[in-house]
C-alpha cells in the first residue's frame, strides 16, 4: 500500500475537457437550428414571390390567379396561407414552410408578397409589366 498523498485536483481535467465539448456541440445544435429556420424562411420567401408573379401574370392574362399562385407555390415547397386580389390588378400571397431542424420542427416559416402593376404608371403601368418586391418585368416585344 501507498502512503503517498492522492492529488484532490487529479480527473479534473477530464471533467472540464467533458463539460467544454458539451458546450460546444450544444452550440452547434444551436446554429444548426438557426440555419434550418433561415432556410426555411428563404424558400417561403421565394414560394412566395413567384406564386405572387404567377397570380399576377394569370390574372393579367384572363386565369384565375389564386390557382396559378397556388400551384406556384405548391411547386416551390411551401403551402398557400392566403391569396387574395387586390385593387388594380395586385395579388397578394402568403406562404408557408415547415423549418425543420436537429430537433426536429422548429416552427413554421411565414412569407409574403404582392406583385401587380404599379398604381400611377410609371413603367409598370404599361400593359404586360409586373411589379414585384421593388423589381419591373416587361414583356419583350421586338419581333
Amino acid at each position: 500500500m501507498s502512503t503517498e498523498p492522492r492529488d484532490a485536483e487529479r480527473g479534473a481535467g477530464t471533467v472540464l475537457i467533458l463539460g467544454v465539448v458539451a458546450a460546444v456541440l450544444l452550440l452547434a445544435v444551436g446554429i444548426a437550428a438557426l440555419g434550418a429556420a433561415q432556410n426555411a424562411r428563404g424558400a417561403a420567401q421565394a414560394a412566395a414571390d413567384l406564386g405572387a408573379l404567377a397570380g399576377a401574370t394569370a390574372l393579367r392574362d384572363g386565369f384565375d390567379p389564386c390557382r396559378t399562385a397556388g400551384a406556384a407555390v405548391v411547386r416551390n415547397g411551401a403551402v398557400t396561407a392566403s391569396c387574395e386580389v387586390l385593387a388594380g390588378g395586385v395579388v397578394r400571397v402568403v406562404a408557408t414552410r415547415d423549418a425543420s431542424g436537429p430537433a426536429g420542427v422548429l416552427g413554421t416559416a411565414r412569407a409574403s408578397a404582392r406583385a401587380g402593376p404599379r398604381a400611377g404608371g410609371g413603367l409598370a403601368g404599361r400593359v404586360g409589366c409586373i411589379a414585384a418586391r421593388n423589381q419591373v418585368t416587361c414583356p419583350s416585344y421586338d419581333s
